[in-house]
């Protein structure tokens, strides 16, 4: 699973990073006339060292299929950064508080489900990180040794190994510092309630697809979210890819790129913030880890 991650990028880094123009050659019109359906809103989001479900994030958008098709020049690959709240609110969910439950969903069954399926056909998006955070359980009767952590989808004994167990946290990222690109997907829900033309009135709201672990990771725990590789940002992202490409982008995470780092418990509590969180700290239980990657 995904549950907590870092960017600390402003938008021109991140700009930079996924090569699209200046934010003044996509930016809505100065009249505010344009349709707020069409692009989801951009503000300034400050660094953020643990980002949590709920908060606004940063994501990256292809060419709108219009666009593409008016200009002639085709599919043109990252083009364009919005913020949305991280959760996914489908636009026929009753209770915008669902996306608390939706900040993941899982590649396998993402194609299917109906909540997901019409986002995974037509509603993809890049969603840029520093690193990831992911927990190890260190059972409290075993000390010294270590499991990886599950999720409560595919382990009915989830609550209680989390229970009897501490939680070791791991900075998961790129080990040169290039940017991680989560696969996501986004919904626009328009609050049924509201009058009128406000663009307030659209929440836009994104999720984070998640995978089997590598082999490389799955000591830390059994999921991933899925890295979409610079090479496949287009096909990601490209409304007219099809199933095959799209989940062989599914499978291409680079985590032979990663490096791993024990991190101190002060991530765990959402209330902290701050680089200090990236700091590498001791892994209990796993000798020569102590202060360094893993590898």
């Amino acid at each position: 699973m995904c549950g907590r991650y870092a960017q600390a990028r402003n938008q021109h880094e991140l700009q930079l990073a996924f090569d699209f123009p200046e934010a003044d050659e996509t930016a809505a019109p100065a009249d505010g006339a344009a349709d707020p359906r069409a692009r989801p809103p951009l503000e300034e989001l400050a660094p953020d060292y643990n980002v949590a479900p709920g908060k606004n994030v940063y994501t990256v958008l292809g060419t709108p299929p219009g666009e593409a098709a008016a200009d002639g020049g085709g599919y043109r690959g990252p083009r364009t950064l919005g913020t949305m709240r991280w959760g996914l609110v489908p636009s026929w969910a009753k209770d915008p508080n669902v996306g608390y439950k939706m900040i993941n969903a899982r590649s396998e069954t993402v194609a299917e489900k109906p909540a997901y399926r019409s986002a995974f056909a037509r509603r993809r998006c890049l969603i840029p990180a520093d690193v990831y955070y992911e927990w190890q359980l260190l059972p409290e009767d075993r000390p010294g040794e270590a499991e990886a952590g599950t999720s409560p989808v595919t382990d009915s004994g989830h609550q209680r190994r989390k229970a009897k167990s501490r939680k070791q946290p791991y900075a998961v990222g790129y080990a040169d510092g290039s940017p991680l690109a989560f696969a996501g997907l986004f919904e626009r829900r328009r609050d049924p309630e509201s009058q009128g033309d406000d663009p307030a009135a659209w929440l836009w709201s994104c999720t984070i697809v998640t995978t089997q672990a590598a082999p490389e990771l799955s000591a830390i725990h059994e999921r991933m979210p899925v890295v979409v590789p610079p090479q496949l940002w287009e096909v990601w992202l490209d409304p007219a890819s099809g199933p095959d490409e799209l989940h062989h982008a599914l499978s291409a995470t680079p985590a032979g790129d990663f490096s791993v780092t024990p991190v101190s418990t002060a991530v765990n509590s959402v209330r902290n913030n701050g680089p200090e969180l990236l700091r590498p700290a001791e892994a209990p239980g796993l000798p020569g880890a102590e202060s360094a990657t893993l590898f």
